[in-house]
């Protein structure tokens, strides 16, 4: 049970101060197109070696919370989605601001921000606590199938091809078991270097695979400039927008537990939820011709979807130590460092850092409504910045963090490998969660199967008799067979459609 005498934690002043300079932080990267929430995670998690465990994840919450809200600025003002989460803001947003109601479309997207927190925050801090205790009854049986499980999701999400994310995922598993084995301490694929004896570090890796990849997919457009629409927002401008809500207190508060559903889903977080929340409130509206055209609830329901997402993405991370999203996954490298592990013994050996996350999570929404609602231009300047200036930095940025991590250059090496496979399998087609997916929880997944099968007899038939563990299997095919009827249902629908006929020469 959570341990609410130890509140007072939180409310240091350096802590608030953290949360304050972390929320802006992740405004400003999360308005920048092109630098996602992953990333500025990916960034920070460097700097929070130097913090103990409970500052550097206050700070990585804040990052988290303020970068999925600031991809709302360059989509209403650039058409451009600052973060893969806010595609769906663009679609109502931009039109909105294009016909002179710039400051309209940011009001209602900082709102619906703010509420779909909220709504995000009081389902963290209601489902953890119940998961968590749920989960105390996994062991190594479930906690496979619960790999299993995440991995076969991840899978059937991954674009259009099923057996790419596969096969990344299969990648990612073989690149745990590089080192010695947990178990036995057998040497494996090391291939006579010594400095993979102790596997790939998690972090040059997730850094190299995001960071590295995105930079290199940029670099064709680093010299254009970005087209701002002239932003009027005001707070008297804010203030008309809320007492207007009213009429959409219904599309938030659907739009905020689709993204609060979604973000418990492992390995999907906000960047499905604005599409299917978006997609529900065209549907339940009675002018869904609107949508498109600077409708105010596309805005509405697009940001209130993302921002829950975030909640719901860290439920899992707190309470079954698997990532909701590609940032919660460098979140669980920062408790790794740490030497915490996530899980369902996270709530009972360590109650007062969930409730440090939950409080941290709770201000850091407020503060992301007073520095939009008062700060948003200093955003916009911050669409200024050259990226042939801005990208350098990041990437000088991300050989310090991974280098200081270990004092090593092995992990510089490996930051500059595994960013080239990163995009190189992003060009191809492969998506990059399964695999980071499967090198992160491939060795949990080693080691739990090996110890089920030694518990079972040195077979797999103790699995018959674990319900769970049964039905985490049982969705997993179910996960992948649907998602592979549903492909080729989309492939003979659209084999089906007539090619329209050329048209006649005038």
């Amino acid at each position: 049970m959570l341990d609410f005498s130890q509140i007072g934690d939180i409310f240091t002043t350096f802590n608030l101060m953290l949360m304050l300079l972390g929320v802006f932080g992740g405004l400003v990267v999360g308005a920048m197109p092109g630098l996602t929430s992953t990333m500025a995670v990916a960034l920070l998690v460097p700097i929070t070696f130097g913090m103990n465990v409970e500052q550097g994840l206050v700070m990585l919450v804040a990052v988290y919370i303020g970068s999925i809200s600031g991809g709302l600025v360059s989509a209403a003002l650039l058409n451009i989605p600052g973060t893969p989460s806010s595609v769906a803001t663009t679609f109502d947003a931009f039109p909105m601001a294009h016909r002179g109601e710039a400051g309209k479309a940011l009001a209602y997207g900082v709102f619906a921000s703010f509420l779909g927190g909220l709504v995000s925050f009081f389902a963290l801090a209601l489902i953890a606590p119940i998961l968590g205790t749920f989960a105390l009854r996994f062991g190594p049986y479930e906690y496979f199938a619960l790999v299993v499980f995440t991995l076969s999701c991840i899978i059937s999400i991954s674009g259009n091809s099923l057996t790419k994310g596969l096969i990344a995922a299969c990648i990612g598993m073989l690149m745990a078991m590089v080192g010695l084995s947990e178990t036995d301490s057998v040497s494996r694929f090391t291939f006579g270097v010594s400095s993979l004896q102790s596997g790939f570090s998690m972090m040059p890796v997730l850094i190299g695979m995001y960071a590295i990849s995105q930079v290199l997919r940029d670099v064709g457009e680093i010299k254009k400039p970005f087209n701002i629409l002239n932003a009027n927002f005001t707070v008297r401008e804010f203030c008309r927008v809320m007492a207007a809500f009213r009429h959409s207190v219904k599309n938030t508060l659907r739009s905020s537990l689709i993204g609060v559903g979604i973000g418990i889903l492992p390995g999907v977080g906000p960047g499905l939820s604005n599409i299917v929340a978006y997609s529900q409130a065209k549907s339940a509206s009675p002018d869904p011709d609107s949508f498109g055209k600077g409708n105010p609830d596309g805005i509405i329901a697009s940001e209130s979807a993302n921002n829950a997402a975030t909640g719901g993405a860290m439920i899992p991370l707190l309470t079954l130590g698997i990532p909701g999203d590609a940032t919660t996954m460098m979140m669980l490298g920062a408790f790794m460092i740490h030497g915490v592990q996530p899980g369902p013994l996270l709530m009972r050996d360590h109650s007062h850092l969930v409730l440090i996350i939950l409080c941290a999570y709770f201000i850091s929404n407020l503060f992301m409504l007073l520095l939009q609602v008062y700060f948003i231009r200093v955003l916009i300047k911050a669409l200024m910045i050259p990226r042939y200036i801005l990208y350098p930095i990041i990437l000088g940025l991300c050989v310090i963090g991974s280098y200081a991590l270990n004092s090593s250059m092995s992990d510089v090496w490996i930051f500059f490998a595994t960013g080239m496979v990163g995009y190189a399998f992003s060009r191809l087609g492969f998506p990059l969660l399964p695999l980071v997916l499967g090198l992160m929880l491939g060795g949990m997944a080693e080691s739990q199967l090996r110890v089920s099968i030694v518990m079972g007899g040195n077979s797999l038939a103790g699995y018959l008799d674990r319900p769970i563990a049964l039905f985490f299997l049982a969705v997993s095919v179910l996960s992948v067979v649907w998602s592979l009827y549903s492909k080729r249902r989309a492939r003979l629908r659209q084999a089906c459609i007539p090619e329209p006929l050329p048209s006649e020469s005038m």
